[in-house]
């Protein structure tokens, strides 16, 4: 699945402008942004709204299948922040399939965040480094993505490789 998608209407922004949106995110995952002092700035990619610290885009509002906006970290942002919480876990033998943009099975799943909810947008890590390899909505809780044999456990929109991971 690849996105023909551009940068629109990329603009500076004041960290007012923006604060209840980190405020939210950093509750949410339990995490310290700490953006103080850096040049922030905002755009569309696609049907998604990026926040861009210091030219790299760190965070991102997608629409939930249900229609509620949700914002989240980049791949890029969590590299930062590989305490973030909302993550699950996979082996070896998965990364190779995420890397392509492919959705994460239950059976490549070791582990996830046991406040992870069905419906929850989450990120991948490996297992070994704990480094994020894709983001994508939990179609289980994490107890049951971890129990589960097979099946898909997450159905991923972003991963290492695709378009707004290249973006400089």
């Amino acid at each position: 699945m690849v996105k023909d998608w551009s940068i629109r209407k990329r603009r500076p922004i004041r960290r007012k402008a923006i604060a209840p949106l980190l405020k939210d995110l950093e509750a949410a995952l339990g995490i310290d942004l700490n953006v103080d002092g850096a040049f922030l700035e905002a755009a569309e990619f696609g049907p998604w709204n990026l926040v861009f610290v210091d030219k790299v885009p760190k965070a991102v509002d997608v629409e939930h299948p249900d229609g509620e906006r949700v914002v989240a970290l980049t791949l890029r942002g969590l590299m930062e922040h590989a305490d973030a919480a909302h993550w699950v876990e996979v082996d070896h033998g998965a990364i190779r399939f995420l890397m392509n943009g492919a959705d994460c099975m239950a059976a490549g799943i070791s582990g996830a965040d046991e406040d992870v909810a069905e419906g929850d947008l989450v990120w991948i890590r490996d297992e070994v480094h704990q480094r994020p390899l894709a983001l994508g909505w939990a179609l289980d809780s994490g107890e049951g993505m971890v129990a589960a044999t097979g099946g898909k456990a997450v159905k991923t929109i972003h991963w290492v490789g695709d378009e707004l991971w290249d973006m400089e």
